[in-house]
């Protein structure tokens, strides 16, 4: 029987996606004497820290308790805290619609408070205040963007004599001499299941946008459906991806943190997550190199695309303890200095222009297809609730585990995807 859970995404995320996402952790100031103590909720975890003591060092006398986890677990967390009144001043929010930790989710019933009249809000380019607003008012300081792709282990790959594939004849052909080789293509945590949609929103990008811009449109005025379109294509491809032995046996057995270890010391030859992992990856291994590459849908390089879309941000609690100094960070996260600290942390690349970020190599490509208008947002941010991405996420453990079918998931999602908001 499905468990419908409201746990999520991405990546930002960090996670985040998201598109951003971290294991879980916790740090706080000491409070001591007569400091002032603002209280944070984030997923950043591996980059939060050094923006964190760059924002204490510029404030004397104030000190930052902070906790850090997992989508998963935040998200389960975060609406009970504000529905019961101990949230935390500032806390990690989601771009757009997309799941439970959402600026729509959290900002409709009034959590957070509209940073509208700050300075940054009206710099924000349009693409990304669209999803960091709700009903024309900001709620959300987003300060990078993220991209979903291949991220290769240099290093791993150079000692399988193997490269990047740009087309998907390839990269069946990839998955099949890496495993000859005794490593496997990418490592996948399916046990965390904000995981398992990366791989989706990968081949979805060019299979279903890539032929069609305003695939989205049609949606939301019922011309089609999940069912009845090219996600059935890339779902089949996802499936075949696993069946060609493109990822390490039993994804469902491992979690996020352990195919980051797979990745970083070469076990497998690269994970495909969001740019963010790459900070992680060389906390695990300082001495790698590991290179983002857009992970091909179709056997026409040209036509591939990017899943690249503002990241999590960070909201303030309508009802914070101390708002003047929540919004003192939060502008601090905005600032050139707070934003590319962040950026160059979780290997992302900064949401405001003219912040004198310089690239890493690794994001090369991102940065090329961000440019050349060769990307389409985070599926999720753009659907009418946070249901289908719950649907979505379980239903893709359940393929896994062989008590589902593609078919049977887009079924359930256009169910979800038809209820509204």
């Amino acid at each position: 029987m499905k468990t419908r859970t409201t746990t999520a995404v991405i990546a930002a995320a960090t996670a985040t996606t998201l598109l951003a996402a971290c294991s879980g952790g916790t740090k706080a100031g000491s409070g001591g004497g007569g400091s002032k103590i603002l209280t944070l909720a984030s997923v950043d975890q591996g980059s939060v820290e050094d923006v964190v003591k760059a924002f204490e060092e510029a404030n004397p006398g104030v000190k930052v308790r902070y906790t850090t986890s997992g989508a998963d677990q935040y998200q389960q967390q975060i609406r009970t805290q504000l529905s019961s009144g101990t949230a935390p001043d500032v806390m990690s929010v989601w771009p757009g619609n997309g799941n439970p930790g959402a600026t729509y989710v959290l900002a409709k019933p009034g959590y957070l408070r509209d940073l509208s009249d700050q300075a940054w809000a009206a710099k924000m380019p349009e693409a990304i205040k669209s999803v960091a607003q709700y009903d024309g008012k900001t709620y959300n300081a987003i300060f990078g963007q993220n991209g979903i792709g291949a991220v290769y282990n240099q290093q791993a790959m150079t000692k399988a004599g193997l490269t990047p594939p740009d087309t998907w004849t390839k990269l069946l052909a990839f998955c099949r001499a890496a495993k000859a080789k005794g490593t496997p293509a990418f490592a996948l945590g399916n046990q965390d299941n904000w995981v398992t949609q990366l791989v989706l929103y990968s081949l979805v990008a060019t299979s279903v946008y890539g032929p069609d811009r305003d695939f989205d449109q049609k949606m939301q005025s019922g011309q089609t459906t999940f069912a009845n379109s090219s996600w059935k294509t890339a779902l089949d491809k996802y499936v075949t991806m696993d069946k060609t032995g493109c990822f390490q046996k039993n994804p469902l057995g491992t979690n996020y943190e352990a195919s980051q270890q797979l990745a970083a010391t070469g076990k497998t030859l690269g994970i495909i997550q969001g740019n963010w992992v790459i900070a992680l990856l060389k906390q695990k291994n300082p001495q790698g190199t590991f290179t983002l590459k857009a992970l091909p849908a179709t056997d026409d390089p040209s036509r591939t695309l990017i899943p690249a879309a503002a990241g999590a941000g960070y909201g303030v609690n309508a009802k914070a303890k101390d708002p003047e100094l929540a919004l003192k960070f939060v502008n601090f996260v905005m600032s050139p200095e707070g934003m590319n600290l962040f950026v160059k942390k979780q290997g992302g690349l900064p949401s405001l222009p003219d912040t004198g970020f310089a690239v890493d190599p690794s994001l090369t490509e991102l940065s090329r297809f961000i440019k050349s208008n060769r990307t389409v947002p985070f599926m999720d941010q753009r659907w009418p609730n946070a249901k289908v991405q719950q649907t979505m996420l379980s239903g893709l453990q359940e393929i896994f585990s062989g008590q589902s079918t593609p078919q049977n998931l887009l079924k359930e999602m256009d169910t979800d995807y038809q209820a509204g908001s």
